[in-house]
């Protein structure tokens, strides 16, 4: 019976990043804005969208390993 190699898949890491989220102080101010868009606003929607991307590039990475 063959066992089962478990790898580290570095790309799992990129679902970290946006912890970066949790840390509220740093992106708790006002400028600089963005389209009259204060930084607390857009700064969280960037995130929305990265996420999103980060989500998609792992689901790619780890479906090819496959």
């Amino acid at each position: 019976m063959e066992k089962s190699r478990r790898t580290f898949r570095w790309h799992y890491l990129l679902l970290c990043l946006p912890l970066a989220l949790l840390w509220v102080p740093f992106y708790n101010r006002l400028e600089p804005a963005l389209f009259g868009l204060p930084f607390f606003y857009w700064y969280q929607m960037a995130w929305v969208v990265l996420a999103a991307l980060l989500t998609f590039l792992v689901y790619w990475l780890d479906g090819r390993k496959a």
